[in-house]
């Protein structure tokens, strides 16, 4: 390659001035715009402004003279640098790896971590794109010995490829249509540039432009034969809609070309029809992602609109601006970096244009000029659009750095014309040829130089983090179920294809304080392909706001990944792991530049540790390390041990207790006075539930739902509370309706999950214990539907496994605990003003209130909005004192009821829309059939959790045709009294007025019929008993 470069110096500055272009193989044809409209297209190619090329030579002997390199030369000359940087290009942004890397590896291997931009709720990551490159990593697990190390530089490998395929195309071009010097020049600054190095087998969108634009600029470039202007369209749109939509923007020169030579011309119908070719080329490749991601999401996406409606019109508080904002020189010191001075040649390639043709005066059409224009324009383009962008990102200038590169090259090519130059009144023909070879060759091979020392010196600073993990692939070393924790190096983790199978990455809390990833649902039974990526998981959201739910607490962690640098001061949430040597013993570490206590020179570029280098400018290294817990299975039993014991001890303790008094009655409430506290402010206690027993000849088939009918004889109806005591055994109701509850919950968690299930950051520990308490508890009182595990339990019926421990959870704990009961469940949690805030809560079946219209709310206007009759006046202060004095050792139950006129259990239509506003009775149809009217109760139970201070709400609805209960003694009658109790405020509040007219005449037959029947009226207290 240096060969050639000094070739091509030379052979520039031993020829004499010339009027003839290069660049031009210019044809005796007729230089006119109308020209273009001949059908053939025979087009002169594009002249530069000055020639390098002796007059005396014809056009082809004169490019013969040029030093070419073959483009399968060139191919592998591009071929062998991005080799090269798949094997040692560090990952330079974690958004390669957690947006593109992790879904790719759920798609390959059923696990993975997933961001918010992959949640339906927002769409904004095309899995056509990821599923292209699992694609790629599935034909490597096709043949033997696939790990998946070697899959993640397969794919490497693979864009390595493309990125050669892509460059070459583009590379013959410009030696064909422009000049064979312009095309070396452009190799050079295409292999040599440190940009590149990252570039081209960077797993990004933006790169994945970048090899397009190749392509497009390639059609758009070569008349040969004909306009390739759709066959151009197709291909930026390709990368813009499949890869990143701004990068759409660098077609739009090309596409300007067009419509003023087809206003020029008189083929204006042709140059349409060409745009309308690569238009519907477009739509084909936007209709074929839709489907794809459509099939993905399980809902309608469109994500390159979604992309740009995010980071343009996503308004303050969203958008890209919430990650950081840089000035506006931030891509002026980057290019400079990556590029060198093959940036600065590429920024004075306009005005040398404009200087050849106006200034020298070389023999160049305004044709050439105008095409010259439009191949320049480009670079400018993009970098003013992304210069006024506040958020900036090296790999946002991706897409154009071929066209950085192809400025670059026609710079030089015009400057070294010039510097070669004969002609007496130029001052440079006055410098000594071998001079002028001389500093030219210094320039040339100084910048080739800069940009290898720089890439060497990236791969040797910061490439610990793809080398450190690989002692985990030792047999032993790791285990199935193990975690590799992430602290304040989360963001250097270079992907799940670095851990062994089933080895997963955690993240522990650190400095970072936004929005780290969850994991795809591992669902698997009954939710068909990849429900990972349409089930809408827990804690996301596109404000970048923490949810404390991501992280796992460093007791779980088999293995840490830290790093030390001696300058560095620990803090709060990042000691120093590594010093932990009781804790940790270290795996595997390799050295990692210390970047503060490094010099400018030595972090800029590669040097030697050579003791002739000046102490200030050698590079400092700290450690990069993976740490693995000392004595982990002594830890473990000894915990588990303890653990046992406890558990012993607390169960005998419980089982003495006294059983829970009546909240109601006043006799008692000095038993729940509370350890002293203040608001907010929780004791942990030590309360055990007691185990229960089996629940008597419990059957999956054959079990009924208990008959709830917890409605009194009139004429008084009392607004009370309604509390009684609960035994332990009795907290959670299953029966033969499960499967239909757990099916109909199921599918409004696909459906609605998001609303419906909820959980604050502050209460993640609360809603966890909840999941605990449930997973003690329904083993062993379901032991023939429920099975105790080490990390939980799993439903022996469906199949499901749940994992409770695991840190992220693979959904919201409410969620999760919503699948294990036939309840809805809520939790509130006591602020510093006393005050019980609803922060937890799966609410699926409700029928009449939305969990999204309470979450948040204190208790009282949890029941003031909802416009609870009486409530100010005899329930809301005996409500507060039972909140404030409730112990973890005492459980109590209430039930209710109501009427519907609907048969649709999760949500009555009846009242309006689930997603409605202004809903209510009020758009009730009046007086329906009696087969419309259904009996709705409820058995809710309270208690509190012992560790996080929380009051559990679970909520077990009843549901069934009123004909259906009126066949039971006694019902009709004590219904109808009990109905036409109901005072005002109670009637409005349960709808009365909308189907009292039907309702209480079918209730009074009912009861005429079983009285004349033969039913003994003296005789129902010794058969039924409230509540039933």
């Amino acid at each position: 390659m240096l060969e050639r470069a000094s070739a091509v110096i030379l052979s520039a500055l031993q020829r004499k001035a010339s009027l003839r272009s290069p660049m031009n193989n210019q044809s005796p044809e007729k230089d006119t715009m109308a020209s273009k409209a001949k059908i053939n297209r025979k087009i002169p190619p594009l002249q530069t402004p000055t020639s390098l090329s002796s007059p005396k030579l014809a056009p082809r002997q004169a490019q013969s003279a040029t030093p070419q390199v073959e483009p399968i030369i060139a191919f592998y000359i591009f071929l062998a640098a991005h080799v090269i940087a798949a094997v040692f290009s560090p990952i330079q942004d974690c958004d390669e790896v957690f947006n593109y890397w992790e879904p790719t590896h759920y798609l390959n291997h059923d696990y993975g971590l997933q961001t918010w931009e992959y949640s339906p709720e927002y769409a904004i990551r095309s899995w056509t794109y990821v599923g292209i490159h699992a694609s790629i990593i599935g034909f490597r697990q096709l043949f033997p010995s696939s790990t998946k190390t070697t899959e993640f530089y397969f794919l490497r490998m693979t864009l390595a490829l493309l990125c050669a395929i892509c460059e070459t195309r583009l590379y013959s071009t410009i030696s064909r249509t422009l000049n064979p010097r312009i095309a070396l020049f452009f190799l050079m600054a295409m292999v040599f540039s440190p940009g590149m190095f990252h570039a081209s087998v960077a797993y990004l969108p933006s790169s994945f432009a970048m090899y397009t634009t190749m392509l497009g600029f390639s059609a758009f470039m070569d008349w040969r034969g004909g306009l390739r202007t759709a066959q151009g369209i197709f291909w930026f749109a390709f990368g813009g809609l499949v890869g990143w939509p701004f990068a759409i923007a660098l077609m739009l020169p090309f596409l300007l070309e067009e419509l003023l030579l087809a206003s020029l011309t008189t083929q204006a119908w042709e140059a349409f029809r060409r745009v309308l070719d690569g238009t519907a080329r477009s739509f084909i490749v936007l209709a074929l992602q839709l489907c794809i991601d459509t099939f993905f999401y399980r809902k309608l996406a469109c994500v390159p609109l979604n992309i740009i409606l995010y980071n343009v019109f996503s308004g303050s508080g969203k958008g890209p601006n919430i990650y950081g904002i840089e000035p506006w020189h931030f891509y002026v010191r980057n290019l400079i970096l990556n590029f060198n001075v093959w940036f600065l040649l590429a920024l004075i390639t306009l005005p040398l244009l404009i200087f050849q043709h106006f200034l020298r005066k070389q023999s160049a059409s305004k044709q050439t000029l105008l095409r010259g224009l439009v191949f320049a324009t480009p670079l400018y383009l993009w970098l003013g659009i992304f210069t006024l962008q506040p958020h900036k990102e090296e790999r946002f200038m991706y897409p154009a750095y071929p066209a950085l590169a192809l400025n670059a090259a026609v710079s030089i090519h015009i400057l070294l014309s010039y510097f070669g130059s004969t002609d007496p009144r130029d001052f440079v023909s006055r410098i000594p040829a071998q001079l002028k070879l001389a500093i030219v060759s210094i320039f040339i091979l100084g910048a080739l130089d800069f940009g290898v020392l720089r890439a060497t010196g990236m791969a040797t600073a910061y490439s610990a983090p793809l080398k450190i993990y690989a002692p985990l692939q030792r047999p032993g070393v790791a285990h199935p179920g193990d975690n590799v924790c992430l602290g304040k190096e989360w963001y250097r983790f270079p992907s799940s294809y670095f851990l062994p199978d089933r080895v997963k990455a955690k993240f522990i809390k650190s400095d970072f304080s936004g929005l780290l990833p969850g994991e795809f649902s591992e669902a698997k039974v009954g939710f068909g392909f990849y429900p990972g990526a349409w089930l809408i998981p827990s804690g996301m959201n596109d404000e970048n706001k923490e949810d404390l739910s991501k992280y796992t607490d460093i007791e779980h962690c088999t293995f840490l990944v830290d790093s030390y640098f001696p300058g560095t001061r620990p803090s709060e949430h990042e000691p120093s792991y590594m010093l932990d040597t009781d804790t940790w013993d270290r795996l595997s570490c390799e050295h990692f530049l210390d970047t503060p206590q490094t010099g400018s020179v030595g972090r800029l570029l590669w040097l030697p540790d050579w003791p002739i280098i000046p102490e200030r400018h050698r590079r400092k290294w700290g450690q990069y390390c993976l740490l693995r817990r000392r004595n982990q299975s002594v830890l473990l039993a000894i915990v588990w041990a303890s653990l046992a014991a406890a558990r012993r001890f607390q169960a005998h303790k419980a089982l003495s207790r006294p059983s829970t008094p009546d909240l109601e009655k006043p006799l008692y409430s000095s038993k729940f006075k509370a350890p002293s506290r203040g608001p907010g402010v929780w004791i942990p206690q030590t309360f055990k539930r007691p185990a229960a027993p089996p629940y008597p000849d419990w059957s999956l088939e054959s079990t009924k739902p208990l008959p709830y009918r917890p409605f009194r004889y009139g004429p008084k109806y009392n607004v009370t509370m309604g509390l009684r005591t609960m035994h332990w055994d009795d907290w959670i109701e299953l029966d033969n309706h499960f499967l239909k509850f757990h099916d109909m919950k199921s599918r409004r968690i696909l459906e609605r999950g998001a609303k419906c299930c909820k959980t604050a950051p502050e209460a993640f520990d609360g809603a966890c214990e909840l999941l605990e308490e449930l997973c003690d508890y329904l083993p062993q009182r379901y032991p023939s539907l429920y099975r105790k595990t080490e990390v939980g339990m799993d439903n022996i019926t469906t199949g499901e496994s749940f994992n409770i421990v695991e840190r992220p959870l693979i959904e919201d704990p409410m969620q999760m605990a919503a699948r294990f009961v036939q309840d809805d469940l809520a939790i509130m949690f006591e602020k510093s003003n006393g005050q019980y805030y609803l922060l937890a809560g799966a609410i699926l079946l409700a029928g009449f209130w939305r969990l999204e219209d309470k979450f948040g709310m204190p208790l009282s206007e949890i029941h003031t909005s909802g416009d609870v009759p009486q409530f100010k006046e005899k329930l809301e202060k005996g409500m507060m004192n039972f909140f404030k004095r409730v112990q973890p050792d005492k459980a109590v139950l209430r039930n209710n009821y109501f009427i519907q006129v609907d048969d649709e259990l999760a949500w009555s239509p009846s009242i309006g829309g689930e997603d409605d506003d202004g809903i209510g009775w009020f758009t009730a149809e009046k007086n329906k059939a009696i087969q419309h009217h259904w009996f709705r109760s409820e058995r809710q139970s309270l208690r509190r959790l012992p560790r996080s201070g929380g009051v559990v709400f679970t909520i077990r609805t009843y549901f069934h045709p009123i004909i259906e209960i009126c066949e039971e003694p006694y019902i009709p009658g004590r219904l109808a009294s009990a109905i036409r109790s109901w005072g005002n405020d109670v009637s409005k509040y349960k709808g009365k007025e909308r189907y009292q007219d039907v309702l209480l005449e079918y209730l009074d037959c009912k009861h005429e019929e079983q009285v004349l029947n033969g039913l003994d009226l003296e005789q129902e207290d010794a058969v039924r008993a409230y509540p039933y």
